[in-house]
């Protein structure tokens, strides 16, 4: 049994002439979260697109769990996409439902527990949701599955600071062991304390990859502020 996650191989992706993807080579440890960071189109969303079969790959491979991607792979990755996919007419629980039916990992005890942690009313519309509580709600989908990696693109940008810490404790207190979770942001100063590794990627190109405490004994500096180094923001 392989200790990945997730293996890629020369990935590739071209829209026409231009490359937004340039031959990354990756690989997730499983049980480590790790942070996808980057300036906006560098690529990141692409990346994650094609490993949750959204998008396919000009060249190259990836293999999730040691299965490549594809309809087996698709069912054992939870994906939080950047912006809510919810119909404003379905309510809390009609998304339960939509999981249920199309997610035989999902576990409806465990999303129930964390919408009453929250005080959402599962009969509530999502037209009558804040986009934080909108964005909370997704999440709690995604992490209620019980998946091998999970995709979560900005999964605290649409919260306000206040709710960002519940929003980091149910990421790590709801994923298994022998799961990775990347996450995709540009807020790395709040998830920072709870990564293992970090991957830079800029322009298509991976800048660096490495564990997160070897990074910060080797700069000197913490992760958020050799972002700005680099990025130059």
């Amino acid at each position: 049994m392989s200790e990945f996650a997730l293996e890629c191989k020369n990935l590739v992706k071209r829209y026409g002439s231009k490359e937004a993807l340039k031959g990354i080579d990756l690989s997730f440890k499983k049980g480590n979260i790790i942070g996808l960071l980057g300036p906006n189109g560098s690529g990141k969303t692409t990346f994650i697109k094609i490993c949750a079969g959204l998008l396919k790959q000009t060249e190259g491979s990836i293999v999730i769990d040691e299965k490549n991607i594809g309809l087996e792979t698709k069912a054992i990755i939870s994906y939080l996409p950047e912006r809510t996919y919810f119909e404003d007419s379905m309510t809390v629980i009609d998304a339960i439902k939509f999981f249920e039916t199309f997610y035989s990992d999902f576990q409806c005890e465990k999303a129930l527990d964390m919408l009453k942690n929250l005080d959402i009313d599962v009969n509530m519309k999502f037209k009558k949701m804040s986009k934080g509580t909108k964005e909370k709600v997704q999440l709690i989908m995604v992490m209620s599955r019980k998946a091998k990696i999970y995709f979560l693109d900005e999964p605290i940008a649409g919260v306000d600071p206040a709710a960002r810490d519940y929003v980091i404790n149910t990421i790590i207190n709801n994923y298994d062991e022998n799961a990775a979770v990347v996450i995709s942001t540009h807020l790395i100063s709040d998830i920072e304390n709870i990564l293992d590794d970090v991957v830079f990627i800029k322009n298509g190109e991976i800048v660096l990859n490495d564990n997160v405490d070897r990074i910060r004994e080797k700069s000197g500096t913490s992760i958020d502020s050799l972002f700005r180094e680099v990025f130059k923001c």
